[in-house]
């Protein structure tokens, strides 16, 4: 039986000056047609695609395409992983088997997609005002010189929401334009992000020459697009607080980069090159290593997932961190566990007071691997442990990719 959906009702018409500088913002012209995968790629989760069994054995997992809406839907996945395993987690059971939490039926996926959602726009938001956006069945801009129909933005209603649980309400009545198959949920959700922040603020984030834009030339999109919507703020500067950068020709002028620990983190690992020349205000600092839970984004040679462990207390607990397992998820329908072992570093010092002409250095049954043979995946890692002994369980998915 067919589901019976309400007709939009209400919202403010989108005029052709927001549509234009929405287009400019996000994409860098309104005058030509936008990336295509970001009007007909949806936010779904794996198990409604019912043609593969494969995936259903994943539920908690979105899948999505390779394309640039993946670190979008990274940063989304690592606020629902938060959702079913810490804040929907039975209060009366202090430990539960993460194969348990990992399992959501239909409801608990949509109640804990809508939390992910909800949450990350109240934070851009300041926690005072969210901006969202659904399309019509009639476009408000006309097509033009300066302004090229995209089927999605000229059709956008505004509607504003100064409360948390009013923008929860709305979402779960108005889910389906999000997730339905081959539409442009990641889309709207993105402009919604835009529009709370508000354009003006976004281009003031990222600090760049005019012109400048959200969208980058990645595959899997832009890390500003990750900031946003880890932090609030399109910010390019991964360091720690405010550093001002100038020398003796020019002011000091003030880089903003991240101002307070977030609930997720980010690790970041370029390719070789990228990583030669990487500033350090490029490179992650404290407060994105160090979240307040045990949930990273992962950027990995320009490939996102999500790195997630179901203990609360790993990341205030010196001697939870020495042994615990991590598990890897991308939105590929990549999932693999590990063993980290911080033990190695503290046998390997134990070993050095012992025999102190025996160093590190020259120790070549050292049973971590190298930087230059381990994996992307371990060095990126290694960004955080630097020291780990790192275990698959198992071999790695054929669907992992760096």
């Amino acid at each position: 039986m067919a589901v019976v959906r309400a007709k939009l009702t209400g919202g403010t018409p989108i005029t052709s000056e927001i549509a234009v500088e929405l287009r400019k913002v996000v994409f860098g012209s309104a005058a030509a047609p936008p990336r295509g995968e970001w009007t007909r790629t949806p936010i779904m989760f794996g198990s409604h695609r019912e043609y593969s069994y494969y995936f259903k054995e994943l539920p908690f997992g979105l899948r999505s395409p390779r394309n640039a809406t993946r670190g979008m839907q990274s940063v989304l996945q690592a606020y629902i992983m938060k959702n079913i395993i810490f804040d929907l987690r039975p209060k009366d059971k202090k430990s539960v088997p993460i194969e348990f939490l990992l399992k959501p039926n239909e409801s608990q996926q949509n109640e804990a997609l809508i939390a992910a959602m909800s949450e990350i726009l109240w934070n851009i938001g300041e926690k005072t005002q969210v901006t969202t956006v659904l399309p019509g069945e009639n476009p408000h801009v006309v097509h033009s010189h300066s302004y090229f129909q995209d089927s999605v933005t000229e059709k956008l209603y505004l509607f504003q929401l100064t409360k948390l649980e009013d923008l929860q309400i709305f979402l779960k009545r108005h889910l389906h334009y999000y997730t339905d198959d081959g539409g442009a949920g990641t889309l709207l959700f993105l402009y919604a992000a835009v529009m709370t922040r508000t354009p003006t603020k976004i281009l003031t984030d990222l600090d760049a020459p005019k012109g400048a834009h959200l969208m980058g030339p990645h595959e899997e999109g832009s890390l500003n697009i990750v900031t946003l919507m880890l932090t609030g703020r399109a910010t390019p500067y991964l360091h720690n607080g405010v550093v001002y950068v100038g020398d003796e020709d020019h002011y000091a002028l003030p880089q903003f980069g991240i101002l307070a620990r977030a609930p997720v983190g980010l690790l970041v690992l370029g390719s070789d090159a990228e990583n030669a020349v990487m500033s350090s205000s490029r490179q992650p600092g404290s407060r994105l290593k160090t979240p307040a839970l045990p949930i990273w984004v992962a950027s990995c040679s320009g490939h996102f997932g999500v790195l997630f462990n179901s203990n609360r207390e790993l990341l205030r607990n010196y001697h939870a961190e020495k042994r615990f397992e991590l598990h890897y998820y991308t939105c590929a329908g990549c999932y693999l566990s590990m063993t980290i072992d911080n033990r190695t570093q503290e046998n390997n010092d134990s070993m050095t007071s012992m025999n102190p002409g025996n160093s590190s250095n020259g120790n070549s049954g050292n049973t971590t691997r190298d930087d230059i043979v381990a994996t992307p995946l371990e060095r990126l890692i290694h960004t955080k442990w630097a020291e780990a002994k790192i275990s698959l369980k198992g071999p790695p998915p054929a669907s992992l990719s760096y």
